[in-house]
């Protein structure tokens, strides 16, 4: 859900004054990206707390992992922007954001630190700042699990604690260019690491909490009583993700006590396991069929209105991530693995 409306939100943007108002009424739904990052701290604390930093080289199979699995799309998707970015600067096609196409942050994006405000601006493909502000919390996770070995569920939530009072005070002191933090984007790394220790104190929490109330009925009511709240303004910053993180403590808790009853939600599979695919590729189509096909050819033409080419556009873009979902990125990863993966010769396999 959230990924299809961080694409809708971006595709609204190249239509024409009706649909940029609706991108100005979906900003108060940006609380679902935290939401993203929050979850994302859940999963890797849940799989990860008893593992990582005991069994032999875990810290750096963990990375391995991390870059296999969000690295080759997110390469892919560069060098598209790339590709772009050389017809801009050699005055092939014009762009109305040619700061995106600034080549001096291209090392940053290749290194995935983006994020962490080494640019002023998002450039080439520009959700790519989300990746870079996981990449941070991914170097970082040792600390998040020595939190939790050495002080427990307190240990997780004074980081947590910390971790705000930090970013308050970068915001606070003009570091971080934002009027708050949880609206960084070209700093993100730092709001990331806030939502990701969220995430693992409520992935920790959640294992010493029974509440027989607590059901899915329980959870789809509070996360769309949050909904409604965000997007009537009677929620944002600090209350949203508080209520939020309520709503996904609620799901955990659930998810112990009954592991089965989320059954009905898998035909959603094949749609989730495409949602990281549809974040990063959506930039791609948006590019291709909105600022080429729609304002370079359908509008001047006036044969379509841009709210029948849209859900073209959405369509695609589902389409094309879950190809990707399903045949480039498990590619690609068992390609980068195979780099990696000991050479074992016939001696060695027989013993």
């Amino acid at each position: 859900m959230a990924a299809l409306l961080v694409m809708i939100f971006h595709f609204l943007s190249y239509g024409p004054p009706s649909a940029l108002a609706g991108t100005v009424r979906l900003l108060s739904l940006m609380p679902l990206l935290d939401m993203f990052l929050i979850v994302s701290g859940f999963l890797i604390m849940e799989r990860y707390s008893d593992r990582l930093l005991v069994e032999r080289n875990s810290y750096w199979q963990f990375l391995l992992r991390r870059v296999v699995r969000i690295y080759p799309l997110y390469a892919a998707t560069l060098v598209y922007f790339v590709g772009i970015g050389m017809l801009v600067h050699f005055g092939v096609v014009t762009s109305h954001s040619p700061g995106r196409y600034d080549f001096a942050a291209l090392p940053a994006n290749i290194l995935l630190v983006q994020g962490w405000g080494f640019t002023e601006e998002l450039t080439f493909n520009y959700v790519g700042w989300t990746l870079s502000a996981e990449w941070f919390c991914y170097l970082l996770l040792p600390v998040t699990i020595l939190a939790w070995r050495f002080g427990g569920l307190m240990g997780l939530v004074a980081l947590a604690a910390l971790s705000i009072l930090m970013v308050e005070g970068m915001v606070a002191a003009g570091v971080m260019p934002f009027d708050e933090w949880y609206l960084a984007d070209t700093w993100g790394a730092y709001r990331a690491f806030v939502d990701f220790t969220i995430g693992a104190v409520i992935a920790m929490g959640s294992r010493r909490v029974r509440l027989a109330w607590a059901n899915h009925a329980v959870v789809w009511g509070v996360f769309t009583l949050v909904i409604v709240m965000m997007w009537n303004g009677m929620a944002a910053g600090y209350p949203a993700l508080a209520l939020l993180s309520l709503a996904i403590f609620l799901a955990a808790v659930a998810e112990r006590q009954a592991p089965l009853a989320s059954g009905y939600l898998g035909f959603l599979d094949g749609l989730s396991l495409a949602s990281f695919s549809l974040y990063l590729i959506h930039p791609v189509v948006a590019s291709l069929l909105l600022n080429i096909g729609w304002r370079r050819v359908l509008e001047p033409m006036q044969v379509m209105n841009f709210y029948v080419f849209l859900p073209v556009a959405i369509a695609a873009a589902v389409g094309l991530s879950i190809a990707s979902s399903r045949w480039f990125e498990p590619a690609a990863a068992r390609a980068i693995n195979g780099l990696f993966s000991p050479v074992k010769t016939r001696g060695r396999a027989a013993a």
